[in-house]
Order: structure tokens, then C-alpha cells, then sequence
């Protein structure tokens, strides 16, 4: 699996260049999910601008992800997909739980803003 990790204090923004996120791929993109949620890290931007075709193991690998930063009460956000994965994301209703956002800066800007939520929430206690 080629991908690349940018790490940052709030957040690791994965992202996979790859053009297909397919059972070949997913065993890999699983395990770097958890290694980097048993890390601490529990912000994860996955950047999917290059993946063309996703099948259902990619479907799964998606919400594993989803479930470990959600249980680590922090966000997992789609970036970037394309026509073909996002109405795969659509059929599949995962679109409802999955956030998805057009770009790497919106969920970037996503981040901060659920981070500020949970301070400010944490502050009125």
C-alpha cells in the first residue's frame, strides 16, 4: 500500500495513493488505523483525492476507522473523494455516518472547530 502520514499535534491527515481501495489494500490501511489510534492519536484525516475505485473491504476499512477515532472521542474524516467512491460512501448509506468533507482544509478546519467544541464543553462543566 503506498500512502503517505503527516503528522500534527491535533491531527494525522493519511494520505493513500492508491487508486483502488480494494481487499489488496485494506488489510495495510486497517492496521496503520489502529497503530496509529493505539498511539493516542485519535484525529484522523483520511485523504482519498486519488483512490478511483473502492469495493466493500474499502468500505470496511473506512469504518473501522471511523469506530476507533469515535471510541477515542475523536473525529474521522473523509477527504477528497471521488464521483465513483462517494456514490459507492451513498448506496451504501455510510454517508450518514461517515463525515466527508471536499477537501484536506475543510476537514483540517473541521478538526479545530470539533477540538474548540470539546474544550468549550469541558470549560462549562
Amino acid at each position: 500500500m503506498k500512502y503517505t502520514v503527516d503528522k500534527h499535534e491535533k491531527y494525522i491527515l493519511i494520505k493513500l495513493n492508491e487508486s483502488k481501495l480494494n481487499s489488496l489494500v485494506t488489510p495495510q490501511l486497517k492496521s496503520e488505523l489502529i497503530l496509529i489510534n493505539t498511539e493516542g492519536q485519535r484525529n484522523i484525516i483520511l485523504d482519498l483525492s486519488q483512490v478511483k475505485f473502492a469495493d466493500s473491504s474499502g468500505l470496511s476499512s473506512l469504518l473501522v476507522g471511523h469506530r476507533l477515532c469515535k471510541n477515542a472521542s475523536g473525529s474521522f474524516i473523509l477527504s477528497g473523494l471521488n464521483e465513483a467512491v462517494a456514490r459507492l460512501v451513498t448506496i451504501s448509506q455510510l454517508d450518514n455516518v461517515l463525515s466527508i468533507v471536499p477537501s484536506c482544509e475543510e476537514a483540517i478546519d473541521l478538526i479545530f472547530m470539533e477540538e474548540i467544541e470539546k474544550e468549550l464543553k469541558k470549560e462549562a462543566r
